[in-house]
């Protein structure tokens, strides 16, 4: 009788009893990186299953970086998703409560700023939004990135420089270069 459990030429364990490992360990980096690309929690989760379940139909013949082979299943089922014409979203008339104040000023500029990059992100192309998520967020080298969407060096490089123009024009994002100036007062 066979084994399901063998190592690849990495060295890391493959087959079933390797794949519960692999969840086991990475799955917290991966969850972060499909809310990175997903911005809801729920999403998220469902998006890690999804590529989750597919990786274990193929597990067995992942040769080389299973990490890398999962991080694509993420970006390219992220890209099959949006491009469906409803994706949960439902216009309303009134605006939901806003989440309570954060007490000190200094915090409140800082989650305001992280808010508007936030958007600014989400407002990016599903592809630049990818390697910004990948080289930026998860630190990834543009060789590794590369190799997760599919595509060459070259192409990773121009999509960040793209991505990056972009967030350096967002209206949100840009930051007044001319000083206040206070109001004179009056003279008598």
């Amino acid at each position: 009788m066979t084994t399901l459990m063998q190592h690849n030429q990495a060295g890391v364990t493959v087959g079933r009893d390797g794949f519960d490992d692999f969840v086991a360990a990475r799955s917290t980096s991966l969850l972060r990186t499909a809310y990175l690309l997903t911005h809801d929690r729920g999403l998220a989760e469902d998006l890690l299953q999804t590529a989750l379940a597919k990786a274990w139909f193929a597990w067995e013949r992942i040769d080389g970086q299973p990490e890398a082979y999962v991080r694509r299943i993420l970006v390219n089922t992220y890209s099959t998703w949006w491009r469906r014409k409803w994706n949960g979203e439902e216009p309303t008339e009134d605006l939901p409560e806003s989440g309570s104040a954060i007490g000190r000023l200094g915090e409140s500029h800082r989650a305001d700023d992280r808010a508007d990059l936030w958007q600014a992100l989400g407002r990016l192309p599903k592809r630049q939004r990818a390697v910004v998520v990948l080289r930026f967020y998860e630190d990834l080298s543009e060789a590794e990135t590369a190799e997760i969407l599919g595509c060459s060096v070259g192409t990773v490089k121009s999509q960040a420089s793209k991505a990056l123009a972009k967030l350096r024009l967002d209206p949100r994002l840009i930051v007044s270069q001319t000083p206040a100036v206070a109001p004179k007062e009056a003279t008598r």
